[in-house]
């Protein structure tokens, strides 16, 4: 019994009422301390001289200037936790802007993002250069049926834009599989070699069939594209020196000078043995 009357006894109870006004005064504080940075550091985020209002852009020579702005004026209009402003120069959200631009704009090669000042945001873009096109699968010979869909080609073979049907040999085409199935920069090492060589390559054709054929340029409208035909999966430096051979090679040399035009095809794909055909 005594002990329990210590326990509640007036005085003990006091301290205890005591002990929680203080820990109940000391979370009212620190909750006032957290509300009253927290709002410092929104009102702060939100100073006007400290946000930018002004996105220029420079580089830029097919795409429009306002395309590329709005992407970035839209990333930056959010906010963070609802209360502070992407517009912040502290907090502006730089990768996000360069990754949205690099996935709704495929032509831009290289972003660089930068503070002109305090309110302005200059965004300096270089764009792709078209190479080459490529023309989905349709087969070169059915263009005439049917004008394919192509996009554009940066020398790297890395695709973009859509481009408009060119009929002739504004640039050179590819056709076919995709393009990640062969090593493009041999390829087109290939086609520099062949162009070396005397040839006039058009086109490749990438078939499913682990083909690759690479048209040449007739001689005059009337008359077919000539194929060389090797494989895809082929040493293109032994493919290239096997083609020299046989075009430096007695009766492939005349025939190819005097009878070009009748040219069908020169197969590459059986190592050191080429096989070809004139009409």
């Amino acid at each position: 019994m005594k002990k329990r009357d210590v326990l509640n006894s007036p005085r003990l109870l006091g301290l205890k009422k005591q002990r929680q006004r203080v820990v109940l005064l000391k979370i009212f504080l620190s909750l006032t301390v957290i509300a009253l940075v927290f709002g410092g550091l929104v009102y702060i985020s939100r100073i006007f001289s400290l946000n930018i209002n002004t996105v220029t852009i420079t580089g830029n020579k097919f795409l429009e200037a306002e395309a590329i702005k709005k992407i970035a004026e839209k990333k930056i209009a959010e906010k963070y936790l609802w209360f502070f402003p992407k517009t912040n120069i502290l907090l502006y959200p730089k990768s996000d802007i360069e990754n949205e631009l690099r996935k709704e704009l495929k032509r831009l090669k290289d972003i660089n993002l930068s503070l002109k000042d305090t309110k302005t945001l200059e965004i300096a873009v270089t764009e792709r250069v078209a190479s080459y096109v490529w023309c989905g699968n349709t087969p070169p010979e059915g263009e005439s049926e049917e004008k394919p869909k192509c996009n554009f080609l940066d020398s790297s073979g890395y695709m973009f834009d859509e481009s408009p049907y060119f009929s002739g040999e504004v640039y050179f085409k590819f056709y076919g599989a995709d393009l990640s199935q062969v090593n493009f920069d041999k390829l087109i090492s290939f086609k520099k070699t062949s162009e070396v060589m005397g040839l006039k390559p058009a086109a490749f054709f990438i078939g499913e069939n682990k083909n690759i054929k690479m048209l040449l340029s007739p001689e005059n409208s009337l008359s077919t594209k000539p194929e060389i035909v090797f494989k895809a999966d082929a040493d293109f430096e032994t493919v290239a020196e096997n083609l020299q051979v046989a075009l430096s090679t007695e009766p492939m040399k005349s025939n190819f000078k005097n009878k070009y035009a009748s040219l069908e095809y020169i197969d590459l794909r059986f190592g050191n043995k080429v096989y070809f055909k004139f009409r």
